[in-house]
């Protein structure tokens, strides 16, 4: 007999089972997993752009001939229609320019040298009325008081056709502030000359040197800015349409290629549409060509015969007024300012810028009579070259007076008046050769700018109505192409 040990609890009874399983160590706690995503259906490669998909069924559409029909019928609109835009465009803006030359900036260029010239001649005008001295005569101060009006008409005409913020625009608001100044001191000079004080001389002196320096220098700057604002406006006008007329070639070829396409694959001579399409474009070519070569030449011939005579004859004016000027000073001022010549001698100033002023004057004649094509032309220029000659004949009898001392002589030869008894009799004053000069060239600027006004209103002429014409058959052109194409799409419906 078996007894249970007291104080010992009751045995575990044995688990379930067939049999004990097997003894399982301990692991260690495990981290949870992470949800695996589900797997992403396969829908095929991307999707292509609209472009490429466009690409494709152009592509498919050329393989059968009425795709074929409708690009070409497509590509010929899109050539034509590009072909007038372009020429409307590029006519449009050369006729602008020409208009420009015309009605813009040369009339601005010439009211640029008459600025200058208009300064120029008041200031010779006031040297010549300072050595009458009391017996300035009504007719000497009526041409100063004119001149300086027509400069500060001219000023004003610039001023308000200058471009804004331009430096012509800044040049003619400073000659417009130094015109009172410079008309102040003229006056200073005339009161004190009246009364016989030798400060009057000073003020003249002064006043010309204002007016040589600074005012005459700034009429030039606005004169050449004018001039190349000139220059702009022809090369606008007259460089060629590139661009239009090789598109024009292209649309063209364009439309004979599918005519001859048409044939080949109908045998059918000729596609009404595509023929007017052809014609339109070929009319719109030609006109472009005929036109604007017509143009260029009349623009052309209007700078040759008109704007370049124009400018050596202005030139020939400014220097012919410098001279006079220079020519007064120097009895003005009886030696008072003096300088070095290119032979290192001590000579008058005034003197020296007249000798200087003279032989520009020679050269400029020289030239404008070579650009001269017609008698109208040189026969004002001979009679200024002939007044010239006899001008510095008289200044010189004028120079050798006033060196021997016979101020008065000197002074008759130069301005008129009585002489002594030691002048040449029956001389006339160097002041009527300038007159002369002066009117001859007037005469022959009046001529050159008639002929440049036809010339370049003819350039101008040829291209009018271009550019809407142009516009027009370009679209008559483009619709006779869509209606050839058309006519043979319709077959194969």
């Amino acid at each position: 007999m078996t007894f249970t040990p007291e104080g010992s609890a009751a045995p575990t009874a044995p688990p379930a089972g067939p049999g004990p399983g097997p003894v399982v160590p301990p692991q260690a706690a495990r981290a949870p997993r992470s949800p695996v995503p589900p797997p992403v259906p396969d829908g095929g490669p991307p999707r292509r752009t609209a472009f490429a998909e466009g690409v494709d069924q152009l592509r498919a559409a050329a393989t059968t001939e009425p795709g074929r029909l409708r690009i070409i019928g497509a590509v010929l609109a899109l050539l034509v229609v590009a072909f007038g835009s372009v020429t409307a465009w590029q006519m449009n803006d050369r006729s602008a320019a020409a208009d420009d030359v015309l009605h813009g900036s040369q009339p601005l260029s010439s009211s640029a040298a008459r600025i200058y010239s208009s300064l120029a001649d008041a200031n010779t005008a006031a040297s010549s009325g300072f050595l009458a001295g009391g017996q300035e005569t009504e007719e000497s101060r009526e041409r100063y008081e004119r001149e300086i009006k027509e400069a500060a008409d001219n000023l004003s005409i610039a001023a308000s056709a200058s471009e804004p913020g331009s430096e012509s625009e800044r040049l003619v608001s400073e000659l417009n502030a130094l015109l009172p100044e410079y008309k102040g001191l003229v006056e200073r000079a005339r009161a004190n000359n009246r009364l016989g004080y030798p400060l009057g001389g000073a003020y003249l002196r002064y006043a010309n040197d204002k007016m040589q320096d600074d005012m005459l220098s700034k009429a030039k700057k606005v004169y050449d800015n004018e001039n190349e604002r000139l220059r702009d406006d022809y090369a606008d006008a007259t460089s060629y349409p590139w661009v239009a007329i090789a598109l024009g070639i292209l649309a063209i070829g364009g439309l004979g290629w599918a005519q001859r396409r048409n044939y080949q694959r109908t045998n059918r001579v000729l596609n009404h549409g595509l023929v007017a399409a052809t014609a339109a474009s070929t009319v719109v070519l030609l006109w472009l060509t005929v036109g604007h070569t017509v143009a260029r030449s009349g623009l052309n011939d209007s700078y040759d015969n008109g704007v370049r005579s124009l400018t050596v004859l202005n030139d020939a004016r400014i220097a012919s007024l410098t001279a006079r000027g220079n020519e007064n000073l120097t009895l003005i001022s009886r030696g008072a300012e003096t300088t070095k010549n290119a032979k290192d001698e001590v000579v008058d100033k005034f003197d020296l810028q007249f000798d200087t002023s003279m032989a520009e004057l020679k050269k400029q004649l020289a030239a404008a009579e070579g650009l001269a094509d017609d008698d109208s032309g040189e026969k004002p220029l001979k009679a200024a070259d002939a007044g010239m000659k006899e001008w510095l004949d008289r200044h010189q009898n004028a120079r050798e007076a006033d060196e021997k001392g016979d101020y008065q002589c000197a002074l008759s030869q130069v301005i008129g008046g009585a002489a002594t008894a030691e002048c040449r009799e029956g001389d006339k004053p160097t002041g009527d050769c300038f007159d002369e000069v002066d009117d001859n060239l007037d005469a022959a600027s009046k001529h050159e700018e008639r002929e440049f006004e036809l010339a370049a209103q003819g350039g101008r002429d040829a291209m009018l109505g271009l550019p809407v014409g142009a516009a027009v058959l370009a679209v008559l052109s483009a619709a006779g192409a869509v209606l050839g194409i058309g006519r043979r799409l319709s077959e194969y419906r």
